[in-house]
């Protein structure tokens, strides 16, 4: 079978790429797919997030492993596409570069038989031009009110100066000059 993907970039204009590919593909199948449908050069990281049906980001899936123990991590090319997605599981989320944050919204529109004669991955159409740059993202906490207030009032000057303000290193048994 055919996935059939609609690709959005999050951007205040419309952009979006229609992308097929074969359910049997993996991940990085699709990021790969991803990237030359917008035109990037695929030099950047990448990853995919599993996430609900209101785009809420869930499980990291990156390109490479990078846990702590070789191997015990998956990544994009240990998930096929009908693994994580179906009817009943059509989003997930990609971002791409992850110093500029090309953030795409990404469903899973159809699952269709594959014609004969197309070859698989296949950008079926292509909406707007890609902005000169990624949207801003604004970090911030669920409750960011909160965030450091228990500390707000017992902070001062002489908390951030390790040294007490006289820049010694004598109180710590070797001299500033120890190599």
């Amino acid at each position: 079978m055919i996935y059939k993907f609609r690709a959005i970039l999050d951007a205040e204009e419309d952009v979006f790429r229609d992308i097929a590919i074969n359910e049997e593909d993996t991940l990085e199948d699709l990021h790969n797919a991803i990237v030359n449908a917008f035109g990037f050069d695929g030099m950047e990281v990448a990853s995919f997030y599993t996430c609900d049906d209101t785009w809420n980001q869930e499980d990291e899936i990156p390109m490479f492993d990078s846990g702590d123990v070789p191997g015990e991590q998956k990544t994009m090319s240990d998930y096929q596409l009908n693994d994580l997605l179906s009817e009943d599981q059509t989003k997930i989320i990609y971002v791409y570069d992850f110093i500029n944050m090309w953030t795409f919204l990404v469903e899973l529109a159809a699952i269709e038989e594959a014609e004969t004669g197309v070859t698989y991955p296949s950008l079926l159409f292509s909406h707007g031009e890609l902005p000169a740059e990624a949207v801003e993202k604004k970090f911030e906490a669920d409750n960011d009110d909160d965030l450091y207030s228990e500390f707000e009032d017992d902070l001062d000057e002489d908390d951030l100066d390790m040294f007490g303000g006289d820049d010694s290193f004598e109180d710590y048994g070797f001299e500033e000059n120890w190599n």
